[in-house]
């Protein structure tokens, strides 16, 4: 059966993975909260990431015209930045979604992300909208123009439905435009610019001056510290620079739980290199990436990497692909963005290069435009590189892989959600509902249950419990039925139970349950850190 986001989102609550923002007032639309469980996945998620990305990254490329190894450095920089770097990177001018307002249901609707169909009926055409997606939005849909024309549920094969799904973008007539909660024609206003920076103020006086934004990305700080990293390290090109860090976008209609929020966070690399191996290096960092998750346990036939098409590249790209993945909030067939691998040749560094900085009104003038205004455009810094090696000087090429953590925790909770039956404490068949992670990204690696809580069995289990907690994260629990709380476990994600039973005090086993076979099989108690750290593969 496949996976409804509604079991998704109940699950995640009651076992205190993710909770809607500020809940007791209401809540805050785009913001949430990660709870116990929750914030132990997602940091499960960003070390993999980590370790795998940066501290353990010394694999060997072997491609033609690429170096064969590379060095990776880290970053941890500020949310709030200079201004100026966000001019000169072009998220002031152009960093923007087209929105439209309805002026009967006084809503908001990211133009792209509205929907529809045209439908005939009563000598009448109309485009029909909707924000839904997947297989609710043909019934909506339905529902909503029958009610427009006064018609009932018997006369639904009145209506005539005129092609495919559409975005609200191809749609030119507002006029025969339904709203996704209007009642009448018409209501949507005329699309318009909608910035999504969040605007802040730094210091003591609120002005213009004083006007900061929070970072909608985090890849700008490292492009402003290319020439900090290389002076204070011993990288030489080829290398990355890492960050994992919250970034904020104003988004005009959050949704679809985690997918989609205001406040996120990304796991970015920017791999600088030599401009002519940068199309090796492109597709390395594309096809490893991909297999990344893979490993991970994402399923290959939900997960795609897909190249952008040429007229879907930025002016400066000469290649971007996008790893996707199936999420069950979505229409068979269709993929949502996980990460995006883009070849960005050296336009942000040139872009906080260029130019001529002015000490006396900071920030900067370059030239003036057609209109006479003046064009921000860079530090004046030199960030070029040189080779010692070569004695060349150039601008870098830059492979940006950027994920986002949130995106990533929550297509690993999707990939892990499972139901099946298993025999209850009595025999009966019962449903299970478990989440089969990896053991890598599994909040709790191990639990650790006295059979029952007398004869001794509480007393040996909190000393494997002590044991084991050094090294994992472990969990303990004595109250209930055994049975209960291999479920509760299950639903979890916890991939291995540890039980004390009456033969550990015969002969010093105990059982160790796994959470996706079932199997038992009996170690000693001694044995038990070996064993989870094997079982792990830690």
């Amino acid at each position: 059966m496949a996976l409804q986001m509604d079991q998704l989102v109940a699950l995640c609550k009651r076992r205190g993975f993710l909770f809607q923002s500020s809940e007791i007032y209401g809540g805050l639309n785009g913001f949430w909260d990660y709870g116990p469980l929750g914030v132990e996945l997602k940091r499960n998620v960003r070390e993999a990431w980590w370790r795998d990305m940066v501290t353990t990254h010394n694999e060997m490329v072997v491609r033609e015209g690429a170096p064969s190894t590379y060095e990776m450095a880290g970053l941890d920089c500020t949310i709030i930045m200079h201004p100026q770097v966000w001019k000169c990177s072009g998220h002031y001018d152009l960093f923007h979604d087209f929105m439209v307002d309805c002026r009967e249901a006084k809503s908001r609707y990211r133009h792209d992300q509205v929907f529809g169909r045209w439908v005939e009926a009563r000598g009448q055409r109309f485009f029909v909208a909707t924000e839904q997606q997947g297989d609710g939005a043909q019934e909506e849909m339905q529902h909503r123009a029958l009610k427009l024309l006064g018609l009932r549920a018997k006369d639904a094969e009145d209506l005539k439905w005129d092609g495919p799904m559409i975005c609200l973008t191809e749609v030119d007539d507002a006029a025969k435009v339904l709203g996704p909660d209007a009642k009448t024609l018409g209501t949507l206003t005329e699309p318009r610019e909608f910035n999504l920076m969040f605007e802040t103020y730094t210091g003591a006086i609120r002005d213009e001056k004083s006007k900061t934004f929070l970072r909608p990305e985090t890849a700008q700080g490292i492009f402003v510290n290319f020439k900090n990293v290389l002076d204070s390290t011993r990288v030489k090109i080829p290398f990355g620079i890492a960050q994992i860090g919250k970034s904020f976008r104003n988004e005009i209609t959050p949704r679809n739980f985690t997918f989609r929020s205001r406040e996120f966070e990304q796991m970015e690399i920017e791999f600088f290199c030599r401009p002519d191996t940068s199309a090796d290096w492109y597709k390395y960092w594309r096809d490893r990436r991909f297999k990344w998750y893979l490993d991970l346990g994402l399923a290959g036939e939900r997960l795609r990497l897909r190249d952008h098409h040429v007229e879907e590249l930025s002016h400066y790209s000469t290649g971007t692909a996008d790893i996707e993945y199936a999420f069950p909030f979505l229409a068979e067939g269709e993929f949502g963005e996980l990460e995006g691998v883009a070849h960005r040749g050296d336009f942000d560094l040139r872009s906080h290069m260029e130019g001529k900085l002015d000490p006396a009104s900071r920030p900067l003038e370059v030239e003036k435009d057609e209109n006479g205004q003046p064009r921000y455009r860079g530090s004046g810094r030199d960030l070029s590189y040189f080779d010692d090696e070569t004695k060349e000087r150039f601008i870098p090429h830059v492979i940006e892989p950027s994920a986002g953590a949130d995106r990533a925790t929550l297509a690993f909770l999707c990939e892990a959600y499972r139901e099946d039956e298993v025999p209850d404490d009595k025999g009966n068949p019962t449903k299970r509902t478990y989440l089969k992670f990896h053991p890598r990204l599994a909040p709790y690696k191990a639990a650790v249950f006295p059979l029952v809580r007398k004869d001794g069995m509480p007393e040996v289990a909190k000393e494997i419990y002590a044991a084991l907690k050094p090294r994992f994260n472990v969990f303990y629990d004595e109250k209930s039925a055994v049975g209960r709380r291999y479920r509760r476990q299950d639903e979890i994600g916890t991939p291995y139970c540890i039980t004390i039973d009456g033969q550990t005090l015969e002969d010093g086993t105990v059982t160790v349950r796994d959470r996706d076979t079932l199997e038992q099989w009996r170690i000693k108690k001694e044995d038990c850190v070996v064993e989870i750290e094997r079982l792990i593969g830690g």
